[in-house]
């Protein structure tokens, strides 16, 4: 079996290390020249870190990664934290893995440092896709020719193998657009901010910050509406005049952390409708090609990260029936990405409730919680972090599947 996969991004590259590790044939087409420093903060629970270890990443994540102590659901006006959930050193105890901060950059260079080179086209820009009897085939610009077996299109939210063989839905604008920016932790060290996961929640507006790059940074995404049409590009910049007006009234933390930011940046905030299906015949999506979700429960990176190691597990198991193996990936795989994707639409309209009397029933709803679980996890915590790919991909996740989700 030889596998093609088009884009190594954070899903395409952890679904190489996987064939590598068990065995398989795979090639690996690239559009950019070069890997770059591309993207922001992200997150990284423990349904991700674990697979993450599994890959050979459990030395590399300490020295560029932060942990934080825990998640905090803060009100815009006051800075009351309305819920606090655990982080560390919980999550691990009870889960098995760590929760994580990490930029973007950081975790692609990890992954890619450990990719089979001689498996690995770059500035490869694929035109045209395809699948006869003989197997797949993917034609690059310059008309060469690539055949395989199986083709995986990794090749997130501008997807062409989504395109040309699912004929999916439009991008779906959201009406928010995301402001971002990092700070040098030491510019802020007179403000004294705890390493923890924040959110801050106000009218038709968020604001989620933490540290990154083993505590050198901190990460900022501001979340919200503007009156002007913003472009899908995460190299557009902002002005910080123009995001500290969006912030007026607040109380004065997230103000300071934008204030000092050098380069801001903003871009519109799109989804996709879910696809009915992700396979047809030995073609196959995975992470934001199939399900791109909005950020607001920062689970994009570990989804995709999930689809890698369930898919490759898949196609080992029965290499010699493609479309089975494609069809249980899809099977065990379908259902939670899917509900990830409308519980992130979902949580944005609770992010950015801006009614009063809503406002308070929604933070007395938080605080209730926290008194429920006792300084424990809730049950969308624990639906998202006991997931385990390996046990899914074995049908022995029985327990998962019995949780609640939201």
């Amino acid at each position: 079996m030889r596998v093609i996969i088009i884009g190594a991004g954070i899903g395409g590259s952890a679904l190489a290390l996987t064939l590598e590790q068990l065995g398989l044939d795979y090639v690996v087409l690239e559009q950019a020249s070069e890997f770059g420093d591309v993207g922001a903060g992200i997150q990284l629970s423990p349904n991700g870190v674990r697979i993450l270890e599994q890959l050979g990443l459990g030395a590399d994540l300490p020295t560029y990664v932060t942990e934080p102590d825990c998640h905090k659901m803060v009100s815009w006006d006051t800075g009351e934290i309305v819920l606090r959930t655990p982080l560390m050193p919980m999550v691990k105890e009870t889960f098995g893995a760590a929760y994580y901060h990490a930029h973007r950059r950081d975790l692609i260079a990890s992954l890619t440092n450990r990719l089979n080179m001689d498996r690995v086209q770059m500035n490869v820009q694929v035109a045209e896709i395809g699948q006869d009897a003989e197997g797949v085939w993917a034609v690059s610009a310059d008309g060469t020719r690539h055949k395989g077996d199986v083709l995986i299109g990794a090749d997130g939210i501008h997807s062409l193998v989504r395109e040309r063989i699912f004929r999916p839905d439009e991008m779906r604008p959201s009406g928010y657009v995301a402001w971002r920016g990092i700070v040098p932790a030491d510019k802020l060290a007179h403000l004294d901010i705890p390493v923890s996961s924040y959110i801050v929640m106000g009218p038709r507006l968020s604001f989620v910050f933490y540290y990154v790059a083993g505590g050198r940074e901190l990460n900022w995404l501001a979340l919200g509406q503007t009156e002007d049409e913003k472009r899908e590009s995460w190299s557009q910049t902002a002005s910080k005049d123009e995001v500290l007006r969006a912030f007026e009234g607040w109380y004065d933390l997230p103000k300071q952390i934008i204030d000092a930011t050098d380069s801001l940046f903003v871009t519109a905030l799109y989804d996709r409708q879910p696809l009915g299906h992700w396979t047809q015949g030995h073609i196959a999506v995975m992470g934001d090609a199939a399900h791109a979700m909005l950020p607001y429960h920062a689970q994009g990176a570990v989804q995709s990260v999930e689809d890698a190691w369930v898919l490759g597990r898949c196609l080992s198991d029965s290499p010699e029936d493609v479309q089975a193996a494609l069809g249980k990936f899809e099977g065990l795989r379908h259902d939670r990405a899917t509900r990830m994707v409308q519980h992130s639409r979902n949580a944005q309209g609770w992010y950015h409730i801006d009614d009063p009397a809503e406002v308070e029933a929604r933070n007395n709803r938080f605080r209730n919680i926290g008194e429920q679980t006792g300084g424990g996890f809730t049950k969308q915590q624990t639906w998202l972090y006991a997931y385990d790919a390996e046990k899914a991909v074995q049908g022995t996740d029985d327990e998962w599947r019995s949780l609640p989700d939201w």
